[in-house]
């Protein structure tokens, strides 16, 4: 597809490049590379990297962190396969990726979906990464309302597949969103993604269960908890901080916080990010 011009004017991102990973595939890499402690950005459902962290990144390279991003397979620019989408394959590239990129033990940081596959990466590659920082996640994803959403992937999956971008466009308008630079830009994201890969990975999400594996997590961690979020309920992200014994930061936002607050999710992901390292016992930590 073409590319859409990035709208965020002096915002830096980080350079883009396609990493070969031998036994699992080809993957879309940002890394800003440098000699600072690595920092895996994981994105949500639906998203791109660049989607969810594009307001996050400079901050980070500024706090002298590697900052490395993917898409997830089915998500933007990630690996197309023809297995069903699973998010533990998910935890299993990016732990392959950290090695290929020279980054084991980097700090995984794991934004609603991204944290269900953080989740899975500690606790079935936990040699990969020094500690993990979740951010408007929870354990499982069973909610009433989320249950609903998941019974809907079916016709979720058709509207994508016939309506591209063009859909999305439409559906961000009748949002409140105004047809703007911006607004392209995140509408030419959203259709890079796989209709059958993002209706898969919604029905995955809804039969995620991570609360049993929460005590064999011996990682450092962190939480950024949205507390104004009506997708992922504050109580179910506190209970998965508690899980794993995680220090909590709070920003006063909805789910999508590091798009609508950038600078109050990005200070208490500064945070949380210091919080683990201090008590991360990684060589590389």
């Amino acid at each position: 597809m073409s590319e859409t011009a990035w709208p965020f004017g002096a915002l830096g991102v980080p350079p883009g490049r396609i990493l070969s990973v031998p036994g699992r595939g080809e993957f879309f890499l940002r890394d800003s590379g440098g000699d600072g402690h690595p920092v895996l950005l994981l994105h949500g459902w639906m998203f791109s990297g660049d989607l969810n962290w594009a307001l996050s990144y400079d901050a980070l390279v500024a706090e002298g962190y590697r900052v490395l991003a993917i898409d997830h397979r089915g998500h933007g620019r990630g690996l197309r396969s023809r297995k069903p989408f699973r998010l533990a394959d998910c935890a299993a590239d990016c732990a392959a990726i950290l090695r290929e990129a020279d980054a084991i033990g980097a700090t995984s940081v794991g934004y609603s979906m991204g944290g269900a596959i953080t989740q899975l990466l500690a606790h079935d590659h936990r040699d990969s990464i020094s500690g993990v920082v979740m951010c408007a996640t929870s354990a499982q994803f069973s909610s009433p309302q989320m249950k609903r959403l998941w019974r809907a992937m079916p016709a979720l999956r058709l509207a994508l597949g016939v309506g591209g971008v063009t859909a999305f466009e439409r559906a961000l308008g009748q949002m409140g969103f105004p047809k703007s630079p911006r607004s392209e830009w995140v509408a030419a994201e959203l259709s890079r993604g796989s209709s059958r890969d993002i209706a898969e990975a919604g029905k995955e999400l809804g039969r995620h269960d991570a609360s049993g594996l929460l005590a064999s997590i011996k990682h450092p961690a962190a939480s950024v908890v949205t507390t104004l979020d009506r997708s992922i309920a504050p109580e179910f992200q506190r209970k998965l901080a508690a899980g794993l014994r995680a220090t909590v930061f709070e920003v006063e936002a909805d789910h999508l916080a590091a798009s609508t607050h950038p600078a109050e999710f990005n200070a208490a992901l500064i945070g949380a990010l210091a919080d683990v390292r201090a008590r991360a016992t990684s060589p590389r930590a």
